[in-house]
């Protein structure tokens, strides 16, 4: 008989026979009927957890021959005799019959993975070591059948906000939700495994791109609606960056590293989406890590290479500018002006919005006190990201920058996008009510483009609305009758308590007519009234600043 002579679980099985030896210590811990009996499989599968199953038979799968053989190498929970699942790596080799090359005896090892050691203790899910083992044993197998796969590694949206925001046990609530709900849409038999962070990965073999959005689409499915953790409802969604090998790496440590590369490029590019591992995108990803370093030379070095760009709002009932939008520009190092969907994520991510922010604070309002000399009314609307808001010191920063440029507060609107806030009602409204008591204005910028629209107007204290592009983009089609109430009924809703309406990306006349006369709008932005000019142009073409000179010099 086999003797016990470690903690690790022994057998040893006939294949002709169908005759299996274990360990003493196996007998004691699983319902096995003694240390000699038949058919193992009869009495070991009903242990296997059942998402585990189907991996576990895949694995079993008897080579032909000894060219064939690639082992036993498999990670999967069983039943002990208490009725609790533990997590065990089984490993076992064949040995073949030097006539016939047949396998005629298989042996092994089972051990027992140390929650501490293999499984992350907050979900129950293997932790990134045993990932990497799993990884490698798919290579493996790959170079035996041929069959490539694919790598899937999530991140949680926006859950670094949701950490801060209430607490780390919240947080760990929203990753135990994260872990049941990703695995229980997985295909049987496919291993969910834990990341670092909010990361979580799975590998998949026998897949292409049509079965990996499947998976996707199914993970992503899931987390359509609201959660509700602790008495809380929360929205996030999941972003996946997708390998597949061996198209794209034959070795786990660059395999993982473009899986990472495309789940940062799935986030950048807005998130809730899977990004597919390409030379293109991996370049991409490249020039936007070299762009981190850019912008912090820029940062260090005053903000060198930034300028801000206004955009005219004007009065919808007679045309007459009332304020501008400032909008971030940057110009690289080399000297190439770069779009704003490209830097500003990473500005965001890297918290280096916080320093450029104020800089954007400063520099407006300095010009806004400018143009109060040819129009004493002018307003000036500024971006504000959450990482601003968050920060306890910009409050004290606004006030003493409009001391010291003699600025009304009533002449500055801080805007905020919906996708930022997410659930932060209490926080985000206990500062934005500091700011309007000075007399500065609130704005929601993008309404409509984001969750639950009207959720936000509800509980967000604002006063002024603007309205996305997306709604105006058919609206003055005959059929698109939809569009034309739904932006008339949200302009009613807010003048109903109090709210002011600015109605974005306005680019023709019959547009703005309608908008002006059907749904009331209260100001207009748009290039029907003006692109973004840089302060010198804005000036000359909304305030004929300096027409004169330039007819002189023609």
């Amino acid at each position: 008989m086999i003797q016990r002579t470690s903690d690790e679980y022994f057998f040893a099985t006939d294949l002709e026979e169908d005759l299996v030896m274990v360990s003493a210590n196996m007998v004691n811990d699983f319902d096995v009927p003694s240390e000699c009996f038949y058919h193992m499989d009869k009495y070991w599968a009903p242990l296997i957890h059942p998402d585990d199953l189907e991996g576990f038979a895949a694995s079993m799968k008897m080579p032909e021959s000894r060219r064939n053989n690639i082992g036993h190498d498999c990670e999967y929970r069983i039943k002990n005799r208490k009725g609790d699942y533990i997590w065990v790596r089984c490993r076992g080799q064949y040995a073949f019959d030097s006539r016939t090359d047949k396998p005629f005896l298989f042996m092994g090892s089972i051990k027992k993975l140390a929650q501490r050691n293999h499984a992350d203790e907050l979900t129950g899910l293997l932790n990134k070591y045993q990932f990497e083992h799993a990884v490698k044993v798919a290579l493996n197998r790959y170079r035996v059948d041929g069959v490539g796969g694919a790598l899937m590694v999530f991140g949680i949206d926006n859950f670094k906000i949701v950490n801060e925001t209430y607490n780390r046990h919240y947080g760990d609530e929203v990753l135990k939700l994260a872990a049941k709900k990703i695995s229980d849409v997985l295909p049987t038999g496919v291993m969910l495994y834990k990341l670092d962070g909010d990361e979580f990965a799975l590998v998949i073999q026998g897949v292409d791109l049509e079965n990996v959005e499947e998976i996707y689409g199914s993970i992503q499915k899931s987390f359509a609606r609201p959660h509700n953790i602790d008495g809380k409802q929360i929205f996030c969604t999941i972003s996946c960056g997708t390998v597949l090998f061996p198209q794209s790496g034959k070795d786990y440590l660059v395999l993982h590293k473009h899986a990472e590369a495309a789940l940062d490029l799935a986030k950048r590019d807005g998130k809730n989406q899977n990004c597919i591992f390409s030379k293109e995108n991996y370049n991409r990803w490249i020039r936007s890590m070299s762009m981190r370093d850019d912008l912090r030379v820029s940062i260090e070095q005053d903000c060198e290479g930034f300028s801000l760009f206004y955009q005219p709002q004007v009065r919808a009932g007679d045309n007459k500018i009332i304020g501008a939008e400032a909008l971030l520009r940057w110009r690289n190092p080399k000297g190439r002006m770069v779009s704003p969907m490209e830097f500003i994520s990473i500005l965001e991510e890297t918290k280096m919005i916080i320093p450029v922010g104020r800089w954007i604070f400063e520099t407006a309002v300095k010009q806004c006190k400018e143009w109060q000399q040819i129009n004493p009314n002018m307003c000036i609307s500024i971006n504000v990201s959450y990482e601003q808001i968050k920060d306890a010191s910009f409050k004290d920063f606004v006030v003493d920058c409009l001391n010291r440029y003699d600025l009304k507060p009533e002449l500055v609107v801080l805007e905020l996008t919906e996708s930022t806030i997410v659930s932060d009602w209490t926080n985000i409204n206990r500062q934005f009510d500091a700011f309007r008591k000075l007399g500065i204005r609130i704005a929601m910028d993008d309404f409509g483009t984001g969750y639950s629209s009207l959720a936000y107007l509800k509980n967000l204290s604002c006063d002024l609305v603007k309205i996305d592009r997306a709604f105006v983009t058919h609206i003055t089609e005959k059929d698109n009758t939809f569009d034309r109430h739904l932006v008339r009924v949200t302009v009613d809703l807010c003048h109903s308590v109090n709210i002011t309406c600015c109605i974005e990306g306005v680019e023709t006349e019959e547009e703005y007519t309608l908008l002006r006369d059907i749904c009331h709008a209260d100001c207009i932005q748009g290039y029907l009234f003006g692109r973004p000019e840089a302060p010198e142009n804005f000036e000359l073409k909304f305030f004929n600043i300096g027409a004169d000179d330039a007819n002189s010099e023609a």
